[in-house]
């Protein structure tokens, strides 16, 4: 149940408006608990997915890594193709080219590089929302502040979901659409980049438009700050006022204004005259670009420390999901004793002490089950440090009974 708007005669561009539901009984709560209780088992069953592979992947890529770097051949710069590393695995650093300039046409932009992006944006009306609990006769009320701004966005805001559409409408479309054009070949020596390596380059950075020549741009169109506005006044711009910025990424022209070609490093597979990616014997496939110039030894070592911070993440993210599905199973126990506030705040940190304690270990098990196949010796390890928590508490019992 919601009340009508208020609305501030100060400013008409914020207004709240207050909604209010009766507290639930025990027998709702009840009800809700076992609902997170459904809820907290598939994230429980979840959390052990996600940290058992992702320790069989962990292992296959730093598997696949140490055998790339044992089989990769390094080139250098200068190299012409040499056929007798046809489907090998190599290494070659040197500057990217491409055989003709991307271009604009509508904004006269031509830039010699990999990728050109245009980035457009429209000057919308934003709604914010701004929401606070409180208790008032027996109820719980939200009150909730909107707020309505006027701002540069690169998404389409529609307008039709604002608590107030009256006075913030928002066109339903930009006259212009954001678009990135990929040079279609792209080389680094002899040899053209696969899609996948091209993907990679994503050093985007501003053309800046300081020294543009303006000279043949349609009459409404203004330069300002690095931007193309689609208005006379850009430092008063209306709803629906749209402005233009574009990006490169991959220099690769010799003679450029912008600045000299962008050197790249590449492990991947020769084929022919393309890098491809490269299958291992343990089912991963090596496809790599560094935006700077790498030995083989770095760029390999590289990606170990990425895998290592990779695999450690997906850790903590499946040890925390698995942290708070064990939470909701538990809840239903809070739920039945909230009534009495000690009995209430001694169950609540006892659940959570309970909570702790079973993830962590059952993550290290989890952990140990996945090293298990490659590693046995470290799998033991894992699954004895796993133990520790019931060891210790087990070793209290018959001190405590003693006293």
């Amino acid at each position: 149940m919601s009340s009508p708007p208020t609305f501030s005669d100060k400013d008409p561009n914020q207004h709240k408006r207050v909604s209010s539901h009766s507290n639930p009984g025990f027998l709702e709560r009840l009800s809700n608990t076992i609902g997170g209780t459904f809820v907290g088992v598939g994230l429980f069953f979840l959390s052990f997915y996600i940290i058992f592979t992702n320790e069989g992947r962990a292992l296959k890529t730093a598997t696949s890594l140490d055998e790339g770097l044992s089989q990769v051949v390094s080139l250098l710069p200068s190299s012409s193709l040499d056929q007798q590393n046809h489907n090998r695995l190599v290494h070659l650093s040197a500057q990217l080219s491409t055989s003709q300039p991307l271009h604009d046409p509508n904004y006269k932009v031509v830039v010699q590089a990999v990728k050109l992006k245009r980035q457009v944006e429209m000057y919308q009306w934003v709604e914010y929302q701004e929401s606070r609990d409180y208790q008032e006769d027996g109820e719980t009320k939200t009150e909730t502040t909107y707020t309505y701004n006027t701002e540069w966005k690169s998404e389409l805001i529609n307008s039709r979901h604002f608590d107030k559409e009256i006075g913030h409408i928002n066109p339903s479309a930009m006259a212009v659409e954001s678009v990135t054009v990929v040079a279609p070949e792209v080389r680094v020596g002899p040899f053209i980049l696969s899609e996948g390596l091209v993907e990679q380059i994503n050093n985007f950075q501003t053309l800046k438009l300081k020294d543009f020549h303006a000279s043949g741009l349609d009459s409404f169109l203004t330069i300002d700050d690095d931007y193309f506005y689609h208005t006379s006044n850009p430092h008063r711009p209306e709803v629906g006022d749209v402005r233009v910025q574009f990006s490169f990424a991959g220099l690769s022209g010799e003679m450029s204004l912008l600045g000299p070609a962008q050197i790249v490093s590449v492990v991947a597979m020769q084929r022919g005259e393309s890098l491809k990616a490269f299958q291992t014997k343990s089912g991963d496939t090596l496809e790599i670009l560094y935006l700077e110039e790498l030995s083989a030894q770095e760029i390999f070592e590289r990606e170990h420390q990425h895998n290592t911070k990779k695999t450690w993440g997906l850790r903590v993210a499946g040890w925390a999901l698995m942290f708070l599905s064990i939470q909701l199973m538990m809840r239903i126990i809070y739920t039945l004793v909230d009534w009495v506030p000690v009995l209430r705040d001694l169950v609540s940190v006892g659940l959570k002490l309970f909570a702790l304690s079973v993830s962590f270990s059952l993550c290290l098990l989890t952990i140990g089950a996945g090293w298990l196949y490659y590693r046995p010796l470290v799998a033991a390890g894992l699954g004895i440090l796993a133990l520790l928590p019931v060891l210790i508490a087990r070793s209290q019992v018959p001190a405590k009974k003693h006293q």
